[in-house]
């Protein structure tokens, strides 16, 4: 059953930003990759472009590595176009927004992943790109709306003509996120029907669905999964990741998976049920001090999927087991265990060839699983 859904890991997972980067990571990997998850069917791949790499690739690039996707039976299935600068190895934090919607590099470099993108995939194939869900909540006014209107509709049009000319159908997947303008299924709801795209164009966009950020949010995967679907919104993707979760007294013992790469987001449940956001764990040491104990937090650092417990804290393993089945037929799985490099060193269980190959049978095992009770 499994095998109705396109699955892969984002090669966002490893280092390096240049064009030559990514290749040296695509031949380190993928041909393993292949060989343990699609031995009988090329491998699909979901392909992290940095602007730079974006860049660098001219047309033979473009050429050479269509080449190699048939010499090695893989195929571009979408294209991560969330982190447009360096994603590994500095303090990224924040600055994994920007540019953000209000930008117009963020449109320009969309519309450069587009026709890179048309040149890799079979006409009339439909597609994704990954993008940031508008901007960093501080800083945000509403006054920036209708500049964020215009750079979407800017760049929903240009997928327009590339489908036009012949070219594949290609969607741009925003990617809600926690302390993010749209971060719960009701932001992206409100969002949809803010923008009121052109009838013409609203083919053309619709939602990553990040497994790890919503679990965060403390949503249900059914409820969120409905009303997406009930508003009429597409999924365009669905990242298959995980969160760390943690109750009581236990929640302190969080703070060791901080770390100066990433944003770790927090939400915390009050034991009345109120929940509080944290833009970093730094925020949620300090609200801990105050000696109040909570009933639940959860935190934005993707852990490898198939654990259901890490370093003595829980995982959000339990929203992909009861969000997979929920999942439309059809629609692209994406592994998306990007964290994997700032682990604590004693929780790195396998090298990363070795858990990019278990993460992806987990989820063909999770998928089988659900679909032979039914």
């Amino acid at each position: 059953m499994s095998r109705a859904y396109p699955l892969t890991y984002c090669t966002n997972i490893h280092p390096g930003d240049g064009w030559a980067d990514v290749m040296l990571n695509l031949e380190d990997h993928v041909p393993a990759a292949r060989r343990a998850c699609s031995p009988d069917a090329p491998f699909p791949l979901g392909l992290r472009l940095s602007a730079r790499a974006a860049d660098e690739l001219d047309d033979a690039a473009i050429d050479a590595f269509s080449r190699w996707c048939d010499e090695h039976e893989c195929y571009v299935l979408m294209v991560n176009g969330f982190p447009y600068g360096v994603f590994h190895g500095a303090a990224v934090k924040e600055r994994a927004y920007l540019p953000d919607w209000r930008d117009a590099r963020r449109v320009a470099y969309t519309k450069r992943l587009a026709d890179i993108l048309a040149r890799w995939s079979p006409r009339e194939a439909l597609t994704s790109i990954s993008t940031v869900p508008v901007a960093f909540r501080e800083g945000f006014d509403a006054a920036d709306w209708p500049t964020v209107r215009a750079h979407l509709v800017d760049v929903l049009a240009h997928f327009a003509r590339v489908r036009d000319r012949g070219g594949p159908w290609i969607r741009l997947a925003i990617e809600p996120e926690p302390h993010c303008v749209i971060e719960r299924t009701a932001e992206a709801l409100a969002f949809f029907e803010r923008m009121r795209f052109p009838a013409s164009l609203t083919e053309h966009i619709g939602l990553c669905f990040d497994c790890c950020h919503q679990a965060v949010e403390f949503e249900s995967p059914a409820q969120s999964l409905a009303q997406i679907a009930g508003a009429g919104i597409a999924i365009a993707r669905v990242q298959v990741s995980s969160a760390l979760r943690a109750s009581g007294a236990a929640v302190a013992q969080l703070l060791a998976f901080d770390e100066p790469t990433y944003l770790h987001q927090a939400v915390l449940q009050r034991r009345d049920g109120e929940l509080l956001r944290f833009a970093d764990l730094p925020g949620l040491a300090r609200w801990l001090e105050r000696g109040e104990t909570p009933e639940e937090c959860r935190v934005h650092f993707h852990v490898p999927i198939f654990l259901e417990r890490i370093g003595g804290v829980d995982t959000t393993r339990f929203f992909l087991e009861e969000a997979l089945p929920r999942i439309p037929a059809g629609t692209p799985l994406e592994v998306e265990t990007y964290s994997f490099g700032v682990l604590p060193a004693a929780l790195r269980l396998d090298s990363l060839g070795a858990s990019i190959a278990r993460e992806l049978d987990w989820v063909k095992g999770t998928l089988d699983a659900a679909h032979s009770r039914h």
